[in-house]
């Protein structure tokens, strides 16, 4: 894919160099030459050709982020639960704090 898309890029390169060397042609036509028959067509067939490898790209980073978060889900779970078994102390019937020594 990347040679055809500098193989299209060198072809219209080469238009547009032939167009403003003419003896009639300008700068300003090579220039348009190169951008409307070679940049412009060039990077719509790579952004559509592109689109299965976003896909996948996008997908695995969601993936990877899912994991990140049920892996953080996990420690806060395990936190959590520590936190719970330190504190589960019977509190006296009265509900004021212990009185200190």
């Amino acid at each position: 894919m990347i040679l055809v898309v500098i193989a299209w890029l060198y072809v219209t390169l080469m238009m547009a160099v032939a167009e403003a060397s003419a003896i009639n042609g300008s700068l300003l036509g090579g220039i348009i030459t190169f951008a409307l028959y070679g940049l412009l067509p060039v990077s719509i067939i790579v952004y559509i050709f592109s689109t299965p490898v976003r896909k996948r790209m996008r997908k695995a980073r969601e993936e990877q982020a899912m994991r990140q978060w049920e892996l953080e889900q996990q420690k806060q779970q395990e936190r959590n639960a520590v936190n719970a078994a330190n504190s589960a102390v019977e509190p006296d019937g009265s509900g004021k704090p212990p009185a200190s020594p």
